[in-house]
């Protein structure tokens, strides 16, 4: 669909330097859309990791679980010991007794009886213990390897996007301190590019070293298909002075992140469904607009790189 709004919107500016205000609102409906999906993103983000949470709080109830059963399981066989001396020394009263009177001899006997029925009582509890300590063992040792699973590929992807950042660092050298910068957080990787190395100012086309700063980026994503690539544009709070084709500050942050996607795109090894562009205009500043500094570093590209999560989320499915 963005490829489809790009090529209408090129020809229709080519044609009448104008945007109809059909194409303006496919576009506003367009970003509506991925703001959803990027809200949807962080809130899939943060509910894997309360699951994660529950999953750790579950796995620390069940080995207190386990530990009370094993107590209980010592106690019972502590009780079943005394009760089974306690009646080794009835029978050896039972056989002296037995040769002085015959009333003391049915007594005990009784009293035998009783014991004898305590302690097969004592006995069958004592299997019923150990039968459920054995699957509570079980259960703690399936969950305990599938959070060591879970954390494995947690781990895996962290290092992974780790190592992407730094590809990514290493292929764009020559861009270090031209408005562009690399890091890695939350475990995505963000790329921020100053307008002052891609656009002219009020411009959405990509100049000849801003392309091939995002060229070089795209061999390296090329290189990592299962890497999700959100483009968004931003902007200064200073309202956008253009010659009409445009009514705004998202306006321009949403055709520069899509002159961005186009660049990208023109790599094969690139999956277009990996790719999204939205624009963000003024309203995500990461600096003060009161001062030129600040204004400059507003007005920026940023590339964000998330790992796919289907993997984690099947863990958690399981658990």
């Amino acid at each position: 669909m963005l490829k489809k709004i790009s090529v209408v919107a090129l020809s229709l500016m080519l044609a009448t330097s104008c945007v109809s205000k059909k194409i303006y609102t496919d576009l506003e409906d367009k970003y509506a859309e991925l703001k959803k999906e990027n809200r949807d993103l962080a809130d899939q983000n943060s509910s894997l990791s309360e699951n994660l949470n529950k999953t750790k709080n579950d796995l620390d109830r069940l080995q207190k679980e386990y530990d009370a059963a094993v107590a209980q399981r010592d106690a019972l066989k502590s009780d079943y010991e005394a009760t089974k001396a306690n009646l080794s020394n009835l029978k050896s009263s039972y056989d002296a007794l037995e040769k002085n009177s015959s009333s003391e001899i049915a007594k005990n006997a009784q009293k035998n009886r009783e014991l004898l029925a305590q302690l097969e009582a004592k006995e069958q509890a004592l299997a019923n213990e150990n039968a459920r300590l054995e699957k509570l063992k079980q259960e703690l040792e399936a969950r305990s390897q599938r959070v060591a699973e879970l954390e494995h590929v947690i781990a895996s992807k962290d290092a992974a996007m780790g190592q992407l950042k730094d590809a990514i660092s290493k292929a764009l050298t020559n861009f270090e301190g031209k408005g562009l910068t690399v890091e890695q957080r939350g475990g995505k990787v963000y790329i921020s590019m100053e307008n002052k190395l891609l656009f002219q100012s009020g411009s959405w086309a990509v100049g000849a070293n801003g392309k091939e700063a995002v060229q070089q980026l795209g061999s390296v994503l090329a290189e990592n298909p299962d890497i999700a690539i959100l483009i968004e544009g931003h902007t200064d709070d200073v309202p956008y002075q253009g010659n009409g084709q445009l009514k705004g500050n998202w306006d321009l942050s949403t055709k520069r992140a899509t002159a961005i996607v186009n660049i990208l795109r023109e790599n094969p090894s690139i999956n277009p469904e990996n790719l999204t562009a939205a624009g963000r205009g003024e309203f995500a500043p990461i600096a003060s607009n009161d001062t030129p500094e600040g204004r400059a570093k507003n007005r920026r590209i940023e590339v964000i790189l998330t790992p796919k999560l289907d993997e984690i989320s099947k863990l958690l499915e399981d658990i």
